[in-house]
């Protein structure tokens, strides 16, 4: 009787032993999951690994997933595959009006030459106002796609008065270069490719029509659950931000390889782009919800939206945490 109830002592000891250890194995595996795309501080951030460095004392790995653009990098926040990501101010508008639960955690600062409306070298069209009939090429729900609304507004056009022809970058290239397209919606770095390997001229970027600010979200679950790693996160991103507005040429020299273009084309990406993440202000979530209502207002989206409702505020111990 005694070897039965040792026995089975035993098994239950081991039981236990062997579920402790799948839960200090899944702590010790726990993982930030950072979305983020061709462009912008987050891949600066990849390359000098320094988040990488400041989460390991919390057992926290990162592992990173690139994205074609914002509305794609949402889509993962959504679905689950990742954490965290920057996008451009639209994206997360048609996320919150598709009911992705998601936050916005920090924004950079505006950034309006580096979002342009492209026309071809040859082009006759030398105004807004000319797109009038024309195919506009543009990836839906990205940061251009506001560009393009105030554009034709203060070009005293309909948002209906173009067709627009909804692509991902890539592809949007290709149409580009082959003529199917008249002018192409796009950001930093493709914008500055197409401005230097195709000639492309500027018809109009987003300087006093749109700020072009990034903005960095997580999802919900993720930001409430651990508040000190998005702290973190947010510093070190603030941090590699103040270097590389100093540091343009070197920043070029660390992600040129990375994007997998010229020095030139990445050093004037790197020079319009905007530096410095800030927790949101009231100034800043005013200016996105008058995108949300903008965007509602012309049918883009099915209902209106509230952005304080999607704000992330940290916990009153981790923002005074040094």
């Amino acid at each position: 009787m005694r070897t039965v109830i040792l026995r089975r002592g035993l098994v239950a000891l081991f039981a236990a032993a062997v579920s402790f250890g799948a839960i200090v194995q899944a702590q010790a595996a726990e993982t930030l999951r950072i979305g983020y795309q061709k462009y912008g501080t987050l891949v600066l951030l990849k390359a000098k690994g320094t988040l990488e460095k400041r989460l390991a004392a919390q057992d926290v790995k990162v592992q990173w997933t690139e994205f074609p653009g914002g509305p794609q990098l949402l889509e993962g926040l959504n679905v689950g595959s990742i954490d965290f990501g920057v996008t451009g101010e639209t994206p997360p508008v048609f996320a919150q009006a598709a009911g992705a639960d998601l936050l916005y955690v920090a924004y950079e600062p505006p950034a309006p030459t580096s979002e342009a409306i492209l026309v071809p070298k040859d082009s006759t069209i030398k105004s807004v106002a000319e797109l009038k009939g024309k195919k506009v090429v543009l990836n839906k729900g990205s940061n251009v796609h506001y560009l393009l609304v105030r554009a034709l507004e203060d070009a005293g056009l309909k948002y209906t008065d173009v067709q627009t022809v909804f692509l991902p970058p890539a592809d949007a290239r290709a149409a580009f270069e082959r003529g199917s397209v008249d002018a192409w919606v796009i950001w930093d770095p493709y914008q500055a490719a197409a401005e230097k390997q195709l000639q492309a001229r500027t018809l109009r970027d987003g300087t006093g029509i749109a700020d072009n600010h990034q903005f960095y979200l997580a999802t919900k679950p993720y930001a409430e659950k651990h508040p000190e790693v998005v702290k973190a996160l947010i510093e070190e991103v603030r941090a590699v931000g103040e270097w590389s507005k100093a540091n343009p040429q070197e920043v070029t020299e660390q992600v040129a390889p990375l994007l997998g273009l010229p020095a030139d084309i990445t050093l004037t990406s790197v020079k319009r782009q905007g530096y410095g993440a800030l927790f949101l202000t009231p100034e800043v979530v005013a200016a996105q919800q008058k995108i949300a209502d903008s965007f509602y207002q012309l049918k883009l989206i099915p209902k209106p939206l509230n952005i304080k409702d999607v704000i992330w505020t940290p916990p009153a111990a981790v923002a005074k945490a040094p």
